[in-house]
């Protein structure tokens, strides 16, 4: 009897070795989801930005770090090897200032008191309006925000995000774009301070004119100086003194003028970049200018003043539901002509300055508009150093990310040609070192019937009444939509979309107050839509309009 029991317990014993063994190797001790952190891309085509390009080099990834880069590097045996022949390496792009991850705004649309973080009416510059300067992108982050993965099947890994509600809206953060949970996401917590100059006091509140937003402005800054000092000055000597008032607007502000963060000031037009110097001058101030579409014209004085800029690649256009026959004034096609090269200029120039996206909504816009600044004289070279070292740069992470370097975080983007060809397609994401194999949407199978290009009124019943939700959409020659919607719960971007024949079908995410996929189908008859809307176990009918749009023939002319 003891002989039997010895032998089962070996049985056992041999069994449970067995089944421990086949878990480490699908699973591993550092696996995430039942993938192995050890990467090799070998016989690629490497761009590491910071140095010259390698042909049928290798990229070794482990723990979400580079660990060796070059033609001849060893690969360790529990790396997974992926062959790259044909393909392209780029480090990670980088978008240099979004809100991706922020689903509701960070700061308050009224006043905001030092001692209180709600509404209130504001009477003058003691009521600090609109100032939130100690929120932190990186506090208010949500790693469920669909957008998150949207802009990382696009190529994106990293991005700056950033509130953008009020005058001092708050501090950005550097974010990788995937993790289980925000802290996952955060590569540097408070990197930038922002500054708006948009009047949001209306015409009873304050400031409600652009000269009281810059008076304000100025006076904060005033303040912040004062308020060092007197800090100073009491924690030298505190017996017998008063203590100087807290005021952790101000706080936030002396942190970040003693830390050296980068704080982005917008400039669009020549008139708004002269007066962003101006203002930077007498704060004393070395900013970061954000917009600059118009910098073609001033290119050498941005140099001069030796200021680093980011670049919205957003490019003038006309309304798309514009009166086809109205006539427009010179200086707007002249700026709509010049803008997308503003880049080139500022290259020639020798000025600093990153892409990023604000107001764009498919990353395929944004590669697309980066590929109209190089039509317009951009380097090629130098259009990737702005998606992608320049930005780190600026935001003081060049040390961990930005280019393909040994020890930097393990942040890459494999395609199959040219990044800024249109053509080209992304195969893998390397986030963190964690691998995305990205996955082509199924196309259309018949060709649209019309278009949907346009701004979209869309109504429905919901058990809270009736509801409207306006759609801005753009739609490709081959019916694929993209765009985003505006509903009762804030501004979503469409994360897929088609049109087929007459039939569409777009979907987005909404938090309500959950992340909330939602679905709006249904069949296209001119400028009128009419179908239905499906979030989770809801529906209900929807009817669409285009108002003022115009029906587009197709190639069959329907």
């Amino acid at each position: 009897m003891p002989q039997r029991n010895l032998c089962r317990s070996a049985e056992i014993l041999a069994l449970s070795i067995w089944v421990l063994t086949i878990a480490a190797l699908f699973i591993g001790p550092d696996a995430q989801a039942g993938e192995p952190r050890y990467f090799a891309i070998t016989n690629a085509r490497i761009v590491p930005v910071s140095g010259a390009v390698i042909e049928s080099g290798t990229v070794v990834m482990a723990k979400g770090l580079i660990v060796s880069v070059g033609k001849s590097v060893s690969i360790p045996p529990e790396a997974l090897v992926i062959d790259g022949k044909g393909m392209t390496v780029y480090p990670g792009l980088f978008d240099a200032l979004t809100d991706l991850g922020l689903t509701s705004p960070a700061a308050t649309a009224g006043g905001a008191h030092e001692g209180g973080g709600g509404p209130s009416p504001s009477r003058g510059p003691e009521d600090r309006p609109n100032t939130t300067t100690w929120t932190s992108a990186a506090d208010e982050l949500k790693a469920d925000d669909k957008r998150l993965e949207t802009w990382r099947n696009g190529g994106f890994t990293t991005a700056v995000t950033a509130p953008k509600v009020g005058l001092f809206p708050g501090q950005g953060a550097v974010i990788d774009l995937a993790g289980d949970r925000p802290g996952d996401l955060v590569v540097k917590p408070n990197a930038s301070l922002h500054i708006s100059l948009t009047p949001t006091g209306g015409f009873f509140g304050f400031p409600g004119s652009l000269i009281g937003v810059i008076a304000y402005v100025k006076q904060i800054y005033y303040d912040a100086a004062q308020d060092a000092q007197a800090q100073q000055i009491y924690a030298a000597n505190p017996r017998g003194r008063e203590r100087p008032r807290y005021d952790r607007a101000l706080h936030a502000i002396e942190d970040a003028t003693r830390d050296g963060r980068p704080v982005l000031l917008p400039a669009v037009t020549v008139p708004q970049i002269l007066r962003a110097f101006d203002i930077a001058s007498q704060l004393g101030i070395k900013p970061v200018l954000y917009g600059v579409t118009q910098g073609y014209a001033v290119a050498d004085q941005i140099a001069a003043k030796k200021l680093s800029v980011l670049v919205n690649l957003k490019w003038p256009e006309k309304e798309k539901d514009a009166d086809p026959d109205a006539e427009e004034s010179l200086r707007t096609l002249r700026v709509r002509d010049r803008a997308p090269g503003t880049p080139a200029a500022l290259e020639k120039a020798g000025v600093k300055f990153a892409f990023y996206s604000d107001g764009l909504t498919s990353t395929k816009d944004i590669l697309k508009n980066a590929k109209k600044a190089i039509d317009a004289g951009l380097q090629r070279d130098a259009a990737l150093r702005a998606l992608t070292l320049s930005p780190a740069e600026i935001y003081g992470v060049a040390d961990r990310l930005g280019s393909i370097e040994t020890g930097k975080i393990a942040n890459l983007v494999v395609t199959d040609g040219d990044l800024f060809e249109e053509k080209t397609k992304i195969k893998f994401v390397f986030v963190d070192g964690r691998k995305f194999e990205i996955h082509e949407p199924e196309k259309p199978k018949d060709p649209p019937k019309g278009t949907m290009t346009g701004k979209w009124k869309f109504n429905f019943n919901t058990p809270e009444g009736a509801q409207e939700a306006t759609a801005d959409l753009t739609m490709d020659t081959d019916g694929t939509l993209s765009g985003s919607i505006v509903h009762q719960y804030g501004t979503s971007t469409i994360s897929s979309g088609y049109l087929s024949a007459d039939k569409f079908s777009f979907s987005f995410s909404v938090n309500m107050p959950r992340p909330t996929d939602v679905i709006f189908s249904g069949t296209l008859d001119g400028n009128t839509a009419k179908g239905s809307l499906s979030a989770g176990d809801f529906s209900t009918e929807i009817t669409g309009t285009r108002p003022g749009g115009r029906q587009v023939e197709n190639q069959e002319g329907r």
